[in-house]
């Protein structure tokens, strides 16, 4: 009881309670004549490795491969652009296909499932199986953890969403926000949105309010204020930033000086944006000369068939992505301006994710402006909804909007260009395709080369450590590590021809499913397109059946079709049953097992909101 009552005052003060620490074990030897016993030092506090670069590590949401001009975009990303100029760009990496998931790899190097985030944490779109339980446990433990222990000082800016909702007030438990699973400090917000200028701010470990700034600045100006007090007070200690904006993911929200920069530029429209990109890519070495763009997805229209009035709503949708986009790497550039002058760039290992997954569906046919009407109502009819979303063309990027402005499905496939599909269907490249810049100028010598050897957010972990020389120890804490499923990249940074060390990955988002094995890729769809988000009253319900033993599986040639257009399941049945039963393995390994959907939520909690 008296010990219950410690915790209890422990919580209610707003103190973390970390997990266990391993009792270091000690060598001396103990006599009772202190000229005989053996004195042993016990390194409690170790210090990193001398010479140990700083990592920033840089996650942007919702971006599709095609969005910034680093990669053949139309977007400025001044930036990112000069961090590619000045070291590698990764043309062959992967995310998970969506948000959570893809930071759990990325943070814990291991596979999604295997931490039990195969979703959401709970209770959104989270279950009570092994797999997606949405509690990472302390087995499973994070970079940041281990960089910690080893003498970095570790900072965390920006979303988070990776704390089980119960877990997410004040008195906590604290074990799965940011101090729990690593940062010494955290300047965020636990949910997967946030309104840019309102945001659910959480500092170390309590709620605040902010100033009205955009969310994107005060990130950067924390991020700035962790740095350089930590260089006043140990110069000589390497920090770890994890900087994850809620950019570019809904609401898109910036003032009209970023968004203006782009009136007109989309006003003909995603056909021409997608033929535009996809030769920028070609012309940048970014994609092969010989690439083929995928067609227009059947559910988009033809941007010559989009009425009038639709056409400049639409574009000014694109507009203030646009913008949101470009102001998010203005700040990022702040950040960069402020290493230099500090003296800390050159030992800086920059790796900068652009994207958590594809481009978003989640504007759904015509832009979503307001929340409350796309998930809890007053179900319009489709030309009530029409209307209502032309009245809001004054509001889209401002602070009035709703949590919920997001542009129309056309531009998710053009901000996706040359991939099918968006995200969350993990069946599909463009939804799992996302660019990776790595820049440290201390440690690479190439400048402004692409790398095509496979890579997925589970690398990013071994990957650090390497570059800082840390060991994966065998405990974190106290508590026995599972084994890392990654694999680290500097392999590929002094041999652009090196071969793939990373052969074989699983990609499983809400029954969407694949394999990739030796650049081959089976995949199976499992109601891909994700439309009914909104239903509208005067229009049947969705007919599509879920039925995961009936569901056609297609297969790739990634090596000779980076893009699948060529779906080779017929002529090849045995490579494809081949890769099916390794999937099936691999679901067993990971717990990949039920696949579960939106549908069975649906039934089981209610509407998600």
């Amino acid at each position: 009881m008296k010990t219950k009552s410690i915790v209890l005052s422990l919580l209610l003060s707003g103190i973390s309670i970390s997990y266990a620490q391993q009792t270091p074990e000690w060598k001396g030897k103990i006599a009772k004549n202190a000229a005989e016993a053996v004195p042993y030092k016990i390194e409690y506090n170790k210090k990193a490795p001398a010479g140990a670069p700083n990592v920033v590590l840089i996650l942007i949401d919702d971006v599709g491969f095609g969005a910034t001009s680093t990669f053949g975009g139309v977007i400025n990303t001044p930036t990112f652009d000069a961090l590619a100029n000045n070291g590698l760009r990764y043309t062959n990496f992967h995310t998970t296909g969506i948000c959570s998931p893809t930071r759990s790899a990325m943070l814990t190097g291991r596979n999604h499932h295997s931490v039990g985030m195969g979703m959401f944490p709970p209770p959104y779109i989270s279950g009570d199986f092994p797999g997606y339980n949405g509690h990472i446990l302390p087995e499973k433990g994070t970079i940041a953890e281990l960089l910690q222990a080893n003498g970095y000082g570790t900072y965390h800016v920006g979303k988070w969403h990776l704390t089980p909702e119960e877990e997410t007030t004040d008195i906590g438990p604290f074990l799965r926000w940011p101090s729990g699973k690593g940062f010494d400090h955290n300047y965020s917000f636990l949910g997967g949105a946030t309104d840019q200028y309102k945001p659910d701010l959480v500092e170390d470990n309590q709620h605040i309010k902010s100033d009205g700034s955009h969310l994107t600045k005060l990130m950067t100006d924390k991020s700035i204020a962790y740095i350089s007090r930590q260089k006043q007070l140990a110069p000589d200690k390497p920090f770890f930033l994890y900087f994850a904006p809620g950019a570019t993911h809904a609401p898109h929200q910036v003032a009209t000086e970023w968004s203006d920069k782009y009136k007109g530029k989309f006003d003909k429209g995603w056909d021409a944006f997608r033929e535009e990109v996809f030769a920028r890519q070609k012309q940048q070495g970014i994609i092969p000369a010989n690439a083929k763009l995928p067609a227009r997805n059947p559910y988009i229209k033809a941007w010559k068939d989009v009425p009038a009035d639709q056409q400049k709503l639409f574009a000014r949708f694109m507009e203030v992505y646009a913008g949101f986009l470009e102001y998010t790497d203005y700040e990022i550039g702040r950040l960069v301006n402020h290493l230099k002058t500090s003296g800390q760039f050159d030992n800086t290992v920059f790796l900068v994710i652009i994207g958590d997954n594809g481009a978003s569906k989640e504007g759904l046919e015509y832009g979503v402006t307001n929340k409350v009407l796309k998930y809890e109502g007053p179900n319009p009819t489709r030309q009530e909804y029409i209307d209502f979303e032309l009245s809001e063309y004054d509001k889209i990027g401002s602070p009035n909007v709703q949590s919920a402005a997001n542009y129309p499905l056309g531009w998710a496939q053009a901000a996706n260009t040359p991939f099918r599909f968006w995200k969350s269907d993990a069946n599909a490249e463009g939804a799992t395709h996302n660019p990776l810049i790595l820049h440290y100028p201390k440690g690479i010598k190439a400048k402004g080369e692409t790398r095509n050897q496979y890579g997925h957010v589970i690398d990013i972990y071994p990957t650090i450590a390497e570059l800082t020389g840390i060991a994966q120890p065998e405990t974190i804490k106290g508590y026995k590590q599972d084994p890392l499923h990654g694999t680290s990249l500097v392999y590929s940074i002094t041999d652009a021809t090196a071969a793939n060390r990373h052969t074989q990955q699983y990609y499983t988002i809400l029954g969407n499913r694949a394999i990739v094995k030796d650049g081959w890729k089976a995949s199976a769809a499992h109601r891909p397109n994700g439309l009914d988000l909104l239903k509208y009253s005067d229009e049947p319900k969705s007919t599509v059946v879920n039925n995961v033993e009936t569901e056609e599986w297609e297969l790739y040639n990634l090596n000779e079709d980076f893009n699948e257009i060529n779906n080779l399941a017929k002529k090849n049945p045995k490579k494809l049953n081949e890769l099916k039963a390794l999937y099936d393995s691999e679901a067993v390994k990971y717990n990949i097992y039920p696949l579960i959907d939106r549908e069975y939520f649906f039934k089981k909690l209610g509407p998600q909101k």
